[in-house]
């Protein structure tokens, strides 16, 4: 935990020092313009194809609408310095992104870059799925410990693409409306389950507190963190969810829910996160939800200074965490795996890059290049960074987890948590299913 902790903090403050430095700065940051780790900024934005054959890049990602666009300004620009390199993008939500993904790898027709989460790096790397990308790209301004989470066996098979701390975003101008206090950085479960009983009588109909994140993996994992419980799969890859805590939780939300204090099991259900007509914190159906530091922007730009973000709650550890973002990988089948390092160079190390993605994934990877911008970023970025600077003092260490578990996380969850939203299973079944179901992951 710790070296992943000294990385957390050395960011946090190069992210303060470069905010007093952009504050006491005479020239407001319109200096010199930036430059990259390896020479101008002319020279990283024309560091793609210099033998002038034309490429066709298939790139799929997925993620918010501001997400979308800002990736495909810098397609645009990409394409501009470089004519004879063109995109194909596929991008969308992340409700089956992984399924439509995984078939095209299994077909051998993966695109050339895609965008994969941390967790996914040693299952896809291992079989044999992903390129080598030890060479081609340029990591030497990106932290160590970014770097190696990227890697499978000690081979690079995956580029950061940001950083960011795991919290909650609420709708700030709804609970004003409501007379509630808002929560600070550094609350406990305790406050927020008496938050929660507390919007109880004031909330109007149809409006309720959170989602019911009764069968939630990622969010009972940050209650049994902050119970000091550790992870639900040890790193040998055991079965690790202590029963007590679950059922704690699980029983917690099944109050809530009998209360009307969380959404009904249809409600909950058609949550489709970021998007306008779907997502239940836009639509003002809930109050709170779980969100990542690097969210910020991309809810800001669906409601403008409408939503603030706070530390995930603790008990008696903290029990959100910091990590690496996302990544891009290059498909182990790609004719173009070359021209694809070229460009995820540009996009890791070129200012330009950096300045027009901003924090769309998460704290900008290249140190010297995320020094040099960060008094131009948004003030819906900043909410961010200020999460992830609360969170890394005492986060709990992001791991990838044990190999060979992801179906486990990504469908026998979902199974468990749907059954407990519909009222199919009690909380005790839940916890005997998963049980269940692990044993045909362990090592």
């Amino acid at each position: 935990m710790k070296s992943w902790k000294r990385f957390a903090g050395a960011s946090a403050a190069l992210v303060l020092t470069v905010a007093l430095a952009a504050c006491g700065g005479g020239n407001g940051g319109g200096g010199n313009s930036a430059a990259s780790p390896s020479g101008s900024a002319d020279a990283s934005a024309s560091s793609g194809s210099s033998s002038g054959e034309k490429v066709k890049l298939r790139i799929m990602w997925w993620g918010s609408q501001q997400r979308h666009q800002a990736t495909l300004d810098a397609l645009e620009l990409y394409t501009k310095n470089n004519p004879n390199v063109t995109f194909e993008p596929e991008y969308s939500g992340m409700d089956g992104y992984l399924d439509k993904l995984s078939t095209q790898a299994a077909a051998k027709n993966a695109p050339d870059i895609f965008q994969i989460d941390p967790s996914w790096v040693a299952d896809w790397a291992s079989r044999g799925q992903l390129a080598d990308l030890s060479s081609g790209v340029d990591l030497s301004q990106v932290d160590q410990k970014l770097v190696d989470a990227g890697k499978y066996e000690g081979t690079q098979y995956a580029i950061p693409l940001g950083s960011a701390a795991y919290g909650m975003i609420y709708d700030k101008a709804a609970l004003e409306k409501l007379g509630l206090a808002a929560p600070k950085n550094g609350w406990t479960w305790d406050d927020f389950f008496a938050l929660a009983e507390a919007a109880k009588p004031k909330m109007a109909k149809g409006q309720y507190f959170t989602k019911d994140y009764a069968g939630d993996y990622f969010a009972y994992s940050a209650y049994q963190y902050a119970k000091g419980k550790g992870l639900l799969v040890t790193e040998d890859g055991k079965f690790n969810i202590d029963k007590d805590t679950f059922l704690d939780w699980t029983n917690k939300f099944q109050k809530l829910r009998e209360e009307g204090v969380v959404p009904p099991a249809d409600v909950n259900a058609s949550d489709k996160e970021m998007d306008p007509t779907a997502d239940l914190m836009v639509k003002g159906t809930v109050l709170f939800r779980l969100a990542f530091s690097n969210q910020s922007a991309s809810y800001d730009s669906l409601k403008p200074d409408n939503y603030a973000m706070v530390t995930m709650p603790r008990d008696v550890e903290a029990g959100g965490w910091v990590k690496p973002s996302l990544f891009f990988g290059v498909s182990s089948s790609s004719k173009n795996a070359e021209e694809a390092k070229k460009f995820l160079d540009w996009f890791t190390n070129s200012p330009d890059a950096v300045k027009i993605l901003g924090t769309t994934r998460g704290n900008p990877v290249n140190n010297k290049v995320a020094a040099e911008l960060m008094s131009s970023f948004s003030k819906a970025d900043q909410i961010g960074i200020d999460l992830f600077n609360a969170s890394v003092a005492d986060a709990q260490q992001w791991t990838p987890g044990a190999s060979g578990w992801s179906n486990w996380v990504d469908k026998d969850w979902i199974l468990v948590r749907d059954k407990l939203s519909f009222k199919k299973i009690t909380p005790e079944q839940a916890f005997d299913e998963l049980k269940s179901t692990a044993q045909e992951y362990e090592n």
